[in-house]
């Protein structure tokens, strides 16, 4: 119980530094916030439902694939039987942006063909900015490999595949990116995996995790072979403006 009290009280006090630091790049050196997904904070994340992203994404955003229970947030790979695409996938993202700094999450992605586990940033049009976004993803067809990738006012194509020597779905492994200016930079387990230096993003943008499957995109993903009952699992996520 005073575990839990803890980590409450550390959630309540992550959320008033950020709230308190500039929305812009950088926040004020030593805001943090910190989630240990004890609970769903309304006030500090929503969970996406009922719309689709389109395109490559073969499923509605259903907020009943979105569950917060005991320290553990698992998202979900559901059919999906009242809506225009046949399954449903889990997104969950903050309320807030964040800026420069060093992002964190302890993750456990699914294992399937043609689907996709994520932790990334990103602010795009309907936030009246520019597309930017920073990138760890999955593919569920080899859980060996992470893929690091950015977009800068829309412009990608900077995808690096990372070996990890292990498989991410068999436990809860730590992944990060200290985004800077002049760079950003992926860690694994605390060790630097890459760097990239190019046309970096300057945007603000939201945390955000989701799980979802393909379509049309067999050649990066592989073929999905209808398989549900899917998730990927978080520990917990950070921030640090460093």
């Amino acid at each position: 119980m005073k575990k839990n009290i803890k980590k409450c009280i550390c959630v309540m006090f992550s959320m008033l530094m950020v709230m308190l630091a500039p929305v812009q790049n950088g926040m004020a050196a030593g805001t943090h916030f910190g989630e240990p997904f004890n609970y769903h904070n309304p006030e500090a994340w929503e969970k996406a439902d009922g719309w689709s992203n389109g395109g490559m994404f073969n499923c509605t955003w259903r907020a009943s694939n979105v569950n917060v229970n005991n320290g553990l947030l698992d998202l979900n790979i559901t059919n999906d039987w009242s809506g225009s695409k046949p399954y449903a996938g889990g997104e969950y993202r903050t309320k807030y942006k964040f800026g420069y700094g060093l992002y964190q999450v302890s993750m456990k992605p699914a294992k399937n063909p043609g689907i996709v586990s994520s932790f990334f940033t990103y602010t795009g049009e309907s936030d009246g900015t520019p597309w930017d976004e920073i990138d760890i993803e999955f593919l569920g067809k080899d859980t060996t490999k992470v893929q690091f990738n950015y977009y800068t006012n829309g412009v990608g194509n900077h995808e690096y595949l990372c070996d990890l020597g292990f498989d991410a779905s068999q436990g809860f492994h730590t992944y990060a990116f200290n985004w800077q200016p002049g760079y950003i930079a992926w860690l694994v387990d605390g060790i630097e995996k890459y760097r990239a230096y190019d046309n970096i993003p300057s945007h603000p943008g939201k945390i955000m995790l989701n799980i979802w499957p393909g379509i049309n995109v067999d050649d990066w993903l592989g073929a999905y072979n209808g398989n549900t009952g899917l998730k990927a699992s978080y520990d917990w996520v950070s921030y640090d403006a460093i």
